[in-house]
């Protein structure tokens, strides 16, 4: 699982690189399968459900699963890449949110928002805790980080992170909000995809007429972000950071396998 995270997080940081005013989502989408399948591994989303893309690029009001095509980033534009790909029957799963040129500090705030809170639910992964550990400690990063910048974000209710392997979305659920000591047991080698996705409005959010792309009823701009992880006795190892986690844990004190 950690070489296909590693493929995962390799790709993300080159669409990142790409994200500039007058890419096409489907440039990028290309960009993807492309480094993917010329590194041994195959695309996770591309015909999952009949989905037709690579990956998913979600711009603006638009939360997850937005189907790459025809359109044009434009400057100011807000967009959410997710990413998933097998290797040797193993899968990896993340996503990043990244402003197309110059945003509004606020949706810069959202973004940092939606990413300490990844990093605060991965932090509290600990085998003996709980699952909903997790869910507690993104809410309340989520609360934090709003009681900071002013204002309430909305936390989708709809959707959430999940358990991965050899298949891409596999028991348990796990929710961005709820009361901690609940769920299942945290066991050694337990592997989890962490996902939060905020919105700078309302919470709620309707799938369009395409029956993927999920976007907020009030048209407000949304982040979402992803990593997958695996608990060990040493702590958890994200298997689609580049470092494995340890810069972004051990700033919150957590030990983990890559920093030891």
């Amino acid at each position: 699982m950690r070489v296909a995270g590693l493929l995962v997080g390799e790709t993300l940081e080159l669409l990142r690189a790409a994200v500039v005013p007058g890419v096409t989502m489907a440039q990028l989408d290309a960009l993807a399968e492309d480094n993917i399948r010329s590194h041994g591994g195959v695309p996770s989303f591309l015909g999952y459900h009949g989905f037709t893309g690579t990956i998913c690029a979600s711009v603006n009001d638009e939360v997850v699963h937005g189907i790459p095509g025809g359109r044009v980033l434009a400057e100011g534009d807000l967009v959410s890449l997710d990413c998933g790909a097998i290797v040797d029957g193993w899968h990896g799963d993340a996503a990043i949110t990244v402003p197309v040129g110059e945003v509004p500090a606020a949706e810069l705030e959202l973004v940092r928002a939606a990413e300490d809170s990844m990093w605060r639910g991965i932090a509290a992964a600990r085998v003996g805790g709980r699952l909903t550990d997790l869910s507690s400690a993104i809410e309340d990063s989520i609360e934090a980080s709003g009681a900071a910048d002013g204002r309430e974000y909305g936390i989708v209710e709809d959707y959430g992170g999940h358990g991965i392997g050899t298949e891409m979305h596999m028991e348990p659920h796990l929710l961005n909000y709820g009361r901690p000591g609940q769920g299942p047991s945290l066991v050694a080698g337990i592997a989890l995809a962490v996902e939060p996705m905020l919105t700078l409005g309302d919470h709620r959010t309707r799938t369009l007429e395409d029956g993927w792309t999920v976007v907020t009823r009030d048209g407000s701009r949304a982040a979402h972000v992803e990593h997958t992880f695996a608990l060990t006795e040493q702590g958890p190892w994200v298997l689609t950071a580049l470092d494995g986690g340890a810069e972004r844990l051990g700033a919150l004190g957590v030990a983990t396998p890559a920093s030891l």
